[in-house]
């Protein structure tokens, strides 16, 4: 069973390639009692091989494509991880069969090095190849389709025809995003929409209930005979997203089934009303301290969002917030920081942010033009390295200031677009209380006279 995995190299590709021909990874010494009568391969070819270049100058070959097409930017090369399981093949197996995958991958048109690695639990092949093609120039295309469509094809194809096993797919995939989010404990669109199907079950009790409740929410529906899947898309959302797609408890069965058992008493209101109560989300650097001072200007308007976002604690009876505001939790520690930002430096007003972004982009300049004169000099051969990795050193924090400034003047306005948008439903929300509370009735009408 080979598991592929493969990382673009967008520089220092020379590394790359010295970390994969890094001889004590590939040292035979270490599986020498296990090698039976491998021992000649091993001593003789090291576990390293090279594909249309040599084994010494793959790095300069590599290079010398790259100039004689002129593609020298952009990614420089690819990493593929070629790995099999535990006991499943021997040093020389894993490694002939490594180069057999890379061989029919690449053909004779990427430049490539081979080699296996012993100093790990499992053995596993590492491919560097050229982004570049040495015949036409065209670069190797790496996206969804080009991995799931050849390199797992070519994968499984040479590891069938060795009589190994293959990974089979089990079940449906979840696009990485929301995987990728699961991981990290951060929300989902999809986890949002699970959330207000929650708290549509705990005030329902048949599934037609449980579809007019999702739409007071703002949810569009679409179900029906002439619909084969029941999907949902949320408020100010741009797309219908399946009730299957949402997982086990959620599809259009399971929500049945969960409304039978409200029903019946086997899944109670009450426990499903815990299900839809809000997760409060933690910043990942601390509690978010209340500020002494006064807020004004854009630091009181991120402290309101963060507010809207549940980044402190909600006061009771909070109004509801609009889904496309709540999916912006996803963002919460990128705003947090943000908002610290706007404190360290005492910033309130837009003008102030950019003064200070005009600034750092003057301090840059300066500290660029003089390492552009150290560059010169180096040239001229002056020992100036440890002043060019000084200035770098500076560099770093400005950089990072100044692409904080500059997000933060993209987000203000976004913020206040949603801000307004809550205030708005906070008042339409007020109105029909009060529409409700001082509604006229047949028995108070007031007569005149009397």
């Amino acid at each position: 069973m080979a598991y592929d995995k493969i990382i673009s190299v967008h520089t220092r590709l020379d590394r790359c390639i010295k970390y994969v021909l890094n001889r004590e990874k590939t040292d035979p010494a270490s599986v020498q009692e296990n090698s039976g009568g491998e021992q000649d391969f091993l001593e003789s070819e090291r576990l390293e091989t090279a594909i249309n270049c040599g084994i010494d100058t793959a790095y300069k070959d590599m290079m010398a494509t790259k100039q004689r097409w002129g593609k020298q930017e952009g990614v420089q090369g690819y990493h593929l991880i070629h790995s099999y399981a535990p006991g499943e093949v021997t040093p020389f197996q894993a490694h002939q069969f490594g180069v057999e995958f890379a061989q029919r991958l690449l053909g004779d048109r990427f430049e490539a090095v081979v080699s296996t690695h012993l100093d790990r639990g499992h053995l596993h092949c590492h491919i560097v190849f050229n982004s570049v093609s040495l015949t036409d120039g065209k670069k190797f295309r790496n996206d969804f389709a080009s991995y799931y469509g050849r390199i797992r094809v070519l994968s499984n194809t040479v590891s069938k025809e060795h009589g190994l096993s293959v990974i089979e797919p089990q079940g449906k995939g979840k696009h990485y995003s929301e995987w990728k989010a699961e991981k990290t404990g951060k929300s989902t669109v999809r986890g949002l929409i699970r959330k207000d199907i929650d708290a549509a079950l705990a005030r329902s009790f048949t599934y037609r209930s449980f579809l007019e409740q999702l739409r007071r929410t703002g949810y569009s529906v679409k179900c029906g005979a002439n619909v084969k899947h029941t999907a949902v898309c949320p408020p100010g959302g741009d797309r219908y997203i399946r009730l299957s797609s949402l997982g086990s408890g959620y599809t259009e069965e399971d929500i049945k089934d969960r409304l039978s058992g409200i029903r019946d008493g086997r899944e109670s209101a009450h426990r499903a009303a815990q299900t839809a109560r809000s997760r409060r989300y933690c910043v990942r650097s601390g509690p978010l301290q209340r500020p002494r001072k006064k807020l004004r200007g854009f630091q009181a308007l991120y402290v309101r969002y963060l507010y809207l976002l549940g980044a402190r604690t909600p006061a009771a009876g909070r109004q509801p917030i609009p889904f496309q505001v709540r999916k912006e939790v996803i963002r919460l520690n990128r705003y947090v920081e943000q908002f610290r930002f706007l404190q360290a430096n005492g910033i309130h007003t837009q003008a102030q942010l950019e003064a200070l972004e005009n600034r750092l982009q003057g301090e840059i300049d300066t500290w660029k033009k003089q390492r552009e004169r150290l560059y010169r000099a180096k040239k001229r051969g002056a020992d100036v390295q440890e002043e060019i990795q000084e200035i770098n050193r500076t560099l770093r924090p400005l950089h990072s200031r100044l692409k904080s400034c500059r997000q933060i003047l993209q987000t203000v306005p976004r913020i206040q677009a949603h801000v307004q948008v809550c205030r708005k439903e906070l008042r339409k929300e007020r109105e029909n209380e009060y529409e409700k509370t001082h509604q006229t009735g047949p028995d108070r009408i007031s007569h005149p006279g009397r």
